[in-house]
């Protein structure tokens, strides 16, 4: 069965590199460009795992995982941030709202198949 990775991120280039590094391993990746309408798309589509950056117009990362996360399909689905933020504080936020885990930008591809590979199967 194919795992549906969703990407959340206000840079193209950004969601076009994810997709180029997930889909020939078999993932399908579906992108928003921001918060409001990665919640949408999570709303519409089984989702395997969500890939989201913070800084991002709108709705930000932090409030984009608060939203998942009360959703009823959103507390099993791992959620992991994908951001040029590296303080501990910030981690520490995104933990707190209910992030999987933290990836720094820029991303190691092997780093990011092997996540996506862990989390979402």
């Amino acid at each position: 069965m194919t795992k549906t990775v969703l990407t959340v991120d206000d840079s193209k280039a950004i969601r076009d590199m994810i997709a180029f590094t997930l889909q020939p391993q078999g993932y399908r990746v579906i992108a928003a460009a921001d918060g409001a309408e990665g919640l949408a798309l999570f709303r519409r589509e089984a989702v395997n795992l969500v890939i989201t950056d913070l800084n991002m117009p709108g709705m930000n990362g932090m409030d984009l995982i608060r939203h998942l996360r009360a959703e009823p399909r959103g507390a099993g689905v791992p959620i992991v941030m994908l951001t040029t933020e590296t303080k501990p504080e910030m981690k520490a936020q995104g933990k707190a709202a209910g992030a999987t885990g933290w990836i720094n930008k820029p991303f190691d591809a092997d780093m990011l198949l092997a996540v996506a590979r862990k989390l979402a199967g």
